[in-house]
């Protein structure tokens, strides 16, 4: 793949910021894609200032990125503890700042239906805060995480940025408003913003425990501990999984794109392929019977859809490798088998 035009962009994004440094604001840094995010950027030799209210962020997190980065790129990262939610807080992190990474927000669509009010508060008044801590500091562009759950009840495949529908889940309405806020503050404040919709995002550092966790962490953690795997529905419900990496991709592609009419854009970050849950259960359980005896006779459970999910979802990516030269380097079977030692390291020894 390093051998297409589009890698070669990505490559040359890193060959700049091996050269030049310049000061990021990552909110959400202690979160599972903001970690991944601030370990590429300080290996880079980038100044990195993180925000995070741990809500959903850990310090654990944090540690593991020092545990990888050499001391002298440590040095170069400021640790806020604050919230979006909190204007002066943002200011304080936008001093200085030449790009904004905002990953930020109080994700999943369950929680949302449980809790509308918190979720708007974080999605909404926070995001609005980071944009006008970025606008009055002259931040340069600021790149934004969007979400897939923004297609909402539009049926066609693959997802097309331009069509969306109505949204399932207030979680799903608040990355729609995001979006929307983002196009006004361009026109109004020529704040130069990029949106990335995430499809199903899975890697290391992702919290596997709660009952709002993502899938796969999710499922790595019964398996490995031997804990019923339940399945939403009859298992045929597919989704466009993609591996962090390629997010951190988006991210730095968007953050430093020249092309005019590259900025003020919103774009799908995933693989443009549809796995079902019953085929993600199944390459799960293959890479981790060899390691876990108990999982020989191991059976998921199926239960009810889940209210505001929805059926099938599978991204476009054209228009990305087309304006960012975003080109995924993993596909959701590399992905896994990159992230497994990370996952049986972490969520710890199989109970007997």
């Amino acid at each position: 793949m390093l051998s297409t035009p589009e890698n070669r962009r990505y490559q040359q994004v890193l060959s700049d910021l091996r050269q030049t440094r310049r000061h990021w604001l990552i909110t959400g840094v202690a979160g599972f894609v903001g970690s991944n995010l601030l370990e590429t950027l300080l290996k880079l030799g980038q100044r990195v200032t993180g925000l995070d209210n741990l809500m959903t962020g850990y310090r654990a997190n944090l540690a593991q990125v020092r545990a990888v980065v050499p001391s002298s790129a440590w040095a170069n990262f400021d640790f806020i503890e604050g919230d979006i939610r909190c204007l002066d807080s943002c200011r304080r992190a936008c001093q200085g700042v030449d790009v904004v990474l905002h990953q930020a927000a109080l994700g999943s669509v369950g929680r949302s239906i449980a809790d509308p009010i918190l979720t708007s508060d974080v999605n909404l008044i926070g995001f609005l805060n980071v944009l006008v801590a970025a606008r009055d500091a002259r931040v340069r562009r600021v790149v934004y995480a969007a979400s897939s759950a923004t297609y909402g009840d539009h049926p066609d495949l693959p997802k097309v940025e331009e069509h969306i529908g109505r949204p399932l889940s207030p979680y799903a309405l608040t990355k729609h408003v995001n979006e929307v806020y983002a196009e006004m503050f361009a026109r109004c404040y020529a704040l130069d913003a990029i949106g990335l919709r995430y499809f199903n995002v899975f890697g290391p550092r992702q919290d596997p425990r709660g009952e709002y966790a993502a899938v796969i962490p999710q499922w790595f953690y019964a398996m490995i501990h031997n804990h019923p795997l339940h399945i939403n529905g009859d298992g045929d419900s597919s989704r466009d999984f993609c591996f962090v990496d390629n997010v951190v991709q988006a991210n730095l592609l968007a953050a430093l794109v020249g092309d005019t009419a590259a900025v003020n854009q919103v774009y799908n970050v995933a693989v443009n392929a549809r796995t079902s849950l019953n085929e993600l259960y199944a390459m799960m359980h293959a890479l981790l019977a060899g390691r876990f005896a108990h999982l020989q006779d191991y059976k998921p459970e199926y239960g009810a859809f889940r209210a505001g999910d929805v059926r099938h979802s599978q991204a476009d990516i054209s228009k990305a490798a087309r304006l960012l030269g975003y080109q995924p380097t993993h596909r959701l079977e590399q992905g896994l088998r990159e992230a497994l030692d990370w996952y049986v390291a972490h969520l710890g020894a199989p109970r007997a």
